[in-house]
C-alpha cells in the first residue's frame, strides 16, 4: 500500500512539475500591413510598392519588421542585422496567389521553407531585380519560365542576394 501511495504521489509531482517548466511559446502567425506599415530600409509605406514583401518577427517582439521587397528581407537576414537564432518567423508573400500589383491577403508563406526565382525580369519596389517567393517549387518553375530567373531554395536564394557582384579584373585582361 505505501509502495502505491509513493508511486501515486511521484507521478502526480511529475505531472504538476512539468506544467511548470519551460513555457509553451505560441505560435506566432503572419500579419497583414496596415496602410502605415513602412518598409524597414526604404522608409516608404508598403502600399507605395508592387511585387511581394517581406515581415520578419524577432523574439520577444509583438509587432513584425515590415520590407517592401523580398530582396530587402533577405538582405536583412543576410547581413549579419540578425541571427536565424532570433527570428521568431520570417514570412513572405505566396506569388502564386493574387498579382504582382497587390499580393493576395493571406498569402504569407514561412520564408525558410519557400521556392524563390531570382534574377528575373521582375524587379523590386524600389529597382533592382526581386527575389520572387512560391510555396511550390512548380509555381516558381513556370514564373521563371515566363520571366526568366533560376529557381532556388531559401538559403541559395539568401546567398545569392547577398553575395557581392565579381567585378572584373581590368588588370588581367588589359584594358
Amino acid at each position: 500500500m505505501k509502495r502505491s501511495v509513493a508511486r501515486s504521489l511521484a507521478l502526480a509531482l511529475a505531472l504538476l512539475g512539468a506544467g511548470c517548466g519551460e513555457e509553451t511559446a505560441s505560435i506566432p502567425v503572419p500579419k497583414e500591413p496596415g496602410p502605415g506599415a513602412m518598409g524597414y530600409f526604404c522608409r516608404m509605406t508598403l502600399a507605395e510598392h508592387q511585387g511581394p514583401k517581406g515581415q520578419i518577427l524577432p523574439k520577444g517582439w509583438s509587432e513584425p519588421l515590415w520590407f517592401s521587397s523580398v530582396r530587402d528581407a533577405l538582405t536583412y537576414v543576410g547581413q549579419d542585422i540578425i541571427s536565424e537564432r532570433e527570428l521568431a518567423a520570417f514570412w513572405v508573400n505566396d506569388m502564386e496567389q493574387g498579382s504582382w500589383e497587390k499580393p493576395a491577403l493571406g498569402s504569407w508563406i514561412d520564408a525558410q521553407s519557400a521556392w524563390y526565382v531570382i534574377d528575373s525580369k521582375k524587379s523590386s519596389g524600389m529597382g533592382g531585380s526581386e527575389a520572387v517567393p512560391f510555396r511550390r517549387r512548380e509555381a516558381a518553375q513556370g514564373f521563371a519560365a515566363q520571366f526568366g530567373g533560376r529557381v532556388l531554395g531559401y538559403a541559395e536564394a539568401r546567398d545569392a542576394i547577398n553575395t557581392p557582384p565579381e567585378i572584373p579584373d581590368t588588370e588581367a585582361s588589359g584594358t
